[in-house]
């Protein structure tokens, strides 16, 4: 059973609705960079700089893309989210000899910032969003996994490693739960119209 949406944010959703594209793509981008992270245990540090990289690239150039074209209000913090996400991209991808602390610092405070935005994202839209669970639970998920990271730098890269797959699967995984169900709002509310 859905709850009743207020009014004043069908406009919020409709623009939200129509592009659940990004969202999709940027949650397929995250489960094959867990994929690849689990097929592939014996990553050193340095080829999981280029592989976390080329990722935080892609889902960065996702986010700034949604937040460029996409509506409401909350545009900007989809451009902060993807700048973040493409700036430590580029600093992983381009110095991945670097030492691993760093590295793992960079993924920790960007999966930390990027939980923090979709907590706050789906807090302030609840009634707004068809979806404010699966967002709100992809935040809690980021913000948990960058606070271990941070807390815990020198952990073994190998469980690193892992704890990175999971975490990009499962995000991966609620991302696309997310635009499945923004574009079922949008088509049932289309065929409504």
């Amino acid at each position: 059973m859905s709850r009743p949406i207020a009014p004043v944010a069908l406009p919020i959703l409709a623009g939200l609705s129509a592009h659940w594209g990004w969202l999709l793509a940027r949650g397929v981008a995250a489960i094959v960079f867990g994929v690849l992270a689990y097929a592939l245990p014996g990553l050193t540090v340095l080829t999981l700089a280029i592989v976390w990289g080329a990722y935080a690239i892609v889902d960065g150039a996702f986010a700034l893309l949604y937040g460029a074209r996409g509506g409401g209000t909350r545009r900007w913090s989809y451009v902060v989210v993807g700048l973040i996400g493409v700036f430590a991209g580029l600093v992983a991808f381009f110095w991945p000899g670097e030492t691993a602390i760093i590295l793992v610092m960079i993924i920790g405070f960007w999966a930390l910032a990027i939980g923090v935005f979709e907590i706050i994202y789906a807090i302030q839209y609840r009634h707004a969003i068809a979806h404010p669970w699966a967002v709100g639970l992809s935040g809690l998920l980021s913000a948990a996994v960058g606070f271990f990271i941070v807390m815990f730098p020198g952990a073994g890269a190998l469980s690193l490693i892992w704890v990175i797959a999971t975490y990009a699967v499962l995000y991966g995984i609620l991302m696309i739960v997310a635009a499945f169900q923004l574009r079922r709002w949008r088509n049932a509310h289309a065929l409504g119209a």
